[in-house]
């Protein structure tokens, strides 16, 4: 089912509903004269910060609901920010944002691919590699990074960076013949070319010599062998879901979205004993950038950041009931403007359904032939996005033991080159993916804002590894502690280690890379609340699949994306601390956010803590990638430490008995309001 655009939202944190889009669209316009050439980057919710938050919490007190806006004037060359008041009818406030660039929006992507195929000198070069229709060329405008733009283009233009390709049919796979040497940079607020450079052909006729490589369900032999898998959930599923807010499994989150890193959540808490205990205040994926290795001049340039540059959620996908998610299903819209200001809803942008996933706990009784066990089942909450060529699902999966796993899966096509009839092709900077068609060795880095709130939000981070230590004298039998926690004495079997558990108190400290040998992972906790067992509560944050970026330290990748230099960071929160690379990511020359934030080397002790997670991944590409990429998932967990006295899942019912519970509770009362009223 799909969510509607209401005129007033449920909660201050809800997304901007169509009718304050026009609202606020319309308040700008009345105050102000705005060129009809502008165009509406964005106008999205200006969210409430946390004292407002709260208040409105503890006390239902009232939140002014406003929108911010993202304005480029094209023909002044300008950016404009400006919060309207929705509630009050009129602008908070209008500013110019001195040289920033903002991401690159639909209609500029469009635009610009009709504009370089309606060059005469691109189109002289493409006829050189065989093209013949140029209406069947796909031209896709990568953002151009700052430090890597030709000596003779202005960098200040607004630019874009195009690449193309060519197909041989509408639904050709135009990525399997790339137009590898043919560059055009367009200033996208003239939308003219004002660079094309040809470094030439590698291949004698790109049309002609490089391979159908079709994926379409139509053009391939599909296999017959497989049965139908059906996921049937006849008494539908087991959550509730009130507006954005979503109750399951003692979870309770509220679902929200921004064009920029599309799905957001807030409020992440969990139920225990009758108390929603807060862990996440917000959530999301706040950006992403994928830079690639290979010297080639052709390619070397590229590193996109695909969150802030593009804004991910503008890119979204409506969803596919059966293929992308199963069984019962919920969909939320996503409510959003075009260029021109006007309402653009995209259906069945998020999708939220239950799976099983395996194991949740069992123990067999060896002497009594007595076996418990139950049956995992998580809530998955996700939406899937579009970038060019590759595709992106993001999804946040929340567990019955109490943790959550934000997870990303990369398909979609690789980005490519073309390598020549005599060209070294031994291994390393690129792989060979079909004749005479290289993927270059690339990495994913997606960056996650946890604006963590364990039950409140004075909190303070630690480290936690292995650390062994020094084997002693076979007499001494005893190991020595300092009365910190730490041993100090012998180790005489040589098998003794502990979990140390250092504080990291500051910025500087808290910046930090994984070390799977050791076992690392960060633990934050509230020194102000203890479990039965008087231990601070708290949650871990556990490394899964990750990678240290390449990129040297001098290069534009580190400039323009210095936060993918460590896996954590951790910061004070601030209202205006929202972003890892900067506001204004595209062309900027970098050193922004993240970098630049933690300079000041803030204290984290019993500070309202948000953690920044770096999640790498290596692609070293492979015949197996192409034409399409089967999914790889790269994820992390948070984990409760702590924050429960008992297994919290030990409630969970063997699968045998969740039919005659319900039975059971039916026969108990013929009233559905008798049933809820139990419930509580």
């Amino acid at each position: 089912m799909a969510i509607e655009a209401k005129a007033i939202a449920d909660h201050p944190l809800d997304p901007l509903t169509g009718e304050e889009i026009t609202a606020a669209r319309e308040i700008i316009e009345n105050e102000r004269e705005l060129d009809p050439e502008n165009r509406y980057v964005k106008i999205v919710l200006d969210e409430p910060n946390k004292t407002e938050i709260r208040e409105y919490e503890a006390e239902n007190s009232s939140v002014d609901r406003q929108a911010f806006i993202i304005i480029r004037d094209r023909n002044e060359k300008a950016t404009y920010e400006a919060v309207v008041s929705i509630d009050q009818e009129e602008v908070v406030s209008w500013e110019e944002i001195s040289g920033a660039q903002p991401s690159v929006t639909l209609a500029e992507f469009d635009e610009c691919e009709e504009t370089v195929k309606d060059n005469p000198e691109w189109q002289e070069a493409a006829s050189k590699r065989g093209v013949e229709n140029f209406d069947l060329a796909m031209v896709d405008p990568w953002s151009v990074g700052h430090h890597l733009v030709p000596d003779d283009v202005d960098r200040n233009r607004r630019l874009a960076h195009a690449m193309s390709w060519i197909r041989t049919s509408e639904e050709d796979n135009g990525y399997a013949r790339p137009l590898d040497g043919l560059h055009a940079w367009v200033d996208l607020d003239e939308m003219e070319v004002v660079k094309v450079l040809d470094r030439g052909t590698k291949i004698d006729d790109v049309v002609g010599e490089l391979e159908d490589r079709k994926y379409r369900e139509e053009d391939r032999d599909l296999r017959t062998d497989l049965k139908p898998y059906n996921v049937d959930q006849p008494e539908g599923p087991s959550w509730e879901i009130e507006g954005r807010k979503i109750e399951w499994q003692k979870w309770h989150i509220r679902v929200g979205w921004t064009q920029r890193e599309g799905l957001v959540l807030h409020n992440i808490g969990y139920e225990d004993d009758g108390e929603v205990r807060k862990v996440i205040h917000r959530a999301s994926a706040a950006e992403m950038n994928v830079p690639y290795g290979d010297p080639d001049p052709n390619h070397n340039w590229k590193n996109a950041g695909d969150i802030g540059e593009y804004n991910i959620g503008r890119l979204a996908n409506p969803l596919t009931e059966g293929c992308d998610c199963l069984g019962y299903m919920h969909y939320f819209d996503a409510v959003m403007n075009d260029t021109n200001g006007e309402v653009n809803v995209l259906p069945n942008a998020i999708c939220v359904h239950e799976e099983d996933h395996g194991t949740l706990w069992k123990h067999t009784n060896w002497r009594t032939e007595n076996t418990e066990v139950r049956r995992k089942r998580r809530l998955v909450i996700s939406f899937v996005a579009t970038v060019g060529n590759y595709d992106y699902e993001f999804n946040w999966y929340f567990y019955q033991d109490g943790s959550v796993e934000p997870e990303v899966r990369l398909t979609g096509i690789n980005s490519n080159g073309l390598v020549g009839p005599d060209e070294d092709r031994s291994p390393g900077y690129y792989e060979m993916m079909a004749p005479n068609v290289k993927g270059m060795v690339h990495q994913h880095f997606f960056n996650f804002r946890l604006d963590m709130d364990i039950d409140g939000e004075e909190n303070v981070l630690y480290r936690r590894q292995n650390q062994p230590i020094p084997k002693g004298p076979g007499e001494q039998q005893e190991i020595e502690w300092d009365g910190q926690g730490n041993t100090t004495g012998p180790n005489p079997s040589g098998a003794a280690f502990y979990a140390d558990k250092t504080q990291l108190k500051t910025e500087q400290e808290a910046q930090d890379l994984i070390d799977s040998l050791k076992g690392r992972y960060w633990q934050i906790e509230n020194p102000n609340k203890t479990n039965s067992l008087d231990q601070p509560v708290g949650y871990k944050l556990a490394p899964g699949e990750n990678v240290q970026a390449a990129a040297q330290e001098e290069s534009s990748v580190m400039k323009r994306a210095g936060y993918i230099k460590y896996h954590l960071w951790g910061t004070p929160y601030r209202d205006d601390e929202r972003y890892p690379a900067g506001n204004y990511p595209n062309q900027s020359p970098g050193e922004e956010g993240l970098p630049k934030w933690t300079e000041q080397d803030r204290s984290l002790d019993g500070e309202d803590i948000v953690l920044w997670y770096s999640l790498g991944v290596n692609h070293v590409d492979r015949p197996e990638d192409w034409p399409v990429l089967p999914s790889h998932h790269a994820s992390f967990k948070l984990e409760p430490v702590n924050f429960f006295d008992e297994n919290p899942s030990i409630d969970v019912p063997p699968e045998h008995a969740i039919k005659d519970i319900h039975e059971r509770r039916e026969q108990k009362y013929s009233n559905p309001d008798d049933v809820a009223a139990d419930d509580d």
